[in-house]
């Protein structure tokens, strides 16, 4: 029988705002998630024993791996009488590209595990399952668009049908960006305890002039290739343009797709996809 494969979607930070610093050392934020099709697989094949497999060589499938994590997580509520699983996972996101691949990859194992092992928890159980993982990890259990806040454990659902029709241009360049790097170069700038306005809301029209990430004016500083990618998409026609997270995708959104796909060719030799919303049932 051919192993049960689920996908694992991408998500981009549409704008963010980081607001202030926790007494436990974690930030809140502000932020649009929207997930994408542009996927993962992971397949489950029934085994004696659990291991983890990837196309990947330099992503770790030890204990440090977020799917393993996930599994492990569950495993003390499954049923003797149920299989152990081998895992694939079979990598499109990139990794360390502020697109969520990991978290998306661990949110998709919980929910796998949760049917195959049938486990009936409800999908809020398995959110704060998941932020026992990871902050991004409790927005992939129902993905779609949310409203992120406190430390990404705080998720509103927002109406998806308000992106229908935007594509958007990912734009992947070969360079790293520490997460605590890049909050430690916002905290010079941020005055403590000071409450940003709440992020704006998603409407029709969209005004794409509200939306920014904060992230942007310090990593800007230290990696300009970031400032130059913007530039290009916006100088291209984006309707917007911004860093993912804390990068380093940085993405234009299109209300054209064959105007957006057009341009994939015009940002080489970096790593590029044409994604578009995921709309959940």
């Amino acid at each position: 029988m051919a192993a049960p494969k689920y996908k694992s979607h991408a998500k981009i930070n549409l704008g963010l705002k980081v607001v202030n610093k926790r007494e436990d050392g974690y930030h809140n934020i502000d932020s649009l998630f929207v997930e994408l099709n542009l996927h993962d697989t992971i397949s489950f094949s029934p085994s004696d024993t659990f291991s983890l497999s990837t196309n990947f060589p330099d992503l770790p499938d030890d204990d440090s791996n977020l799917v393993t994590k996930a599994y492990s997580l569950l495993h003390p509520y499954k049923a003797k009488s149920t299989p152990e699983y081998k895992i694939h996972v079979e990598k499109k996101i990139p990794i360390g590209s502020g697109l969520g691949g990991g978290s998306s990859n661990a949110a998709a194992t919980l929910n796998a595990l949760n049917q195959l092992w049938k486990l009936n928890f409800s999908l809020q159980k398995l959110e704060k399952m998941g932020a026992e993982i990871g902050a991004d990890v409790p927005f992939f259990i129902k993905g779609g668009v949310q409203l992120v806040e406190g430390i990404g454990d705080i998720l509103t659902p927002v109406d998806p049908n308000l992106l229908e029709g935007y594509s958007f241009l990912l734009v992947v360049p070969p360079i790293h960006i520490s997460t605590p790097w890049a909050y430690n170069a916002l905290n010079k700038t941020l005055q403590p305890n000071k409450r940003l306005p709440k992020f704006p809301p998603l409407s029709k029209p969209m005004k794409w002039e509200l939306f920014d990430n904060d992230f942007e004016r310090v990593i800007r500083k230290t990696y300009p290739e970031i400032s130059n990618i913007k530039e290009k998409l916006q100088n291209a026609g984006a309707l917007y343009a911004g860093l993912s997270g804390s990068g380093s995708t940085v993405f234009g959104v299109f209300d054209n797709h064959q105007k957006a796909e057009a341009l994939l060719e015009n940002f080489s030799p970096y790593q590029t996809f044409l994604s578009s919303p995921v709309f959940r049932c």
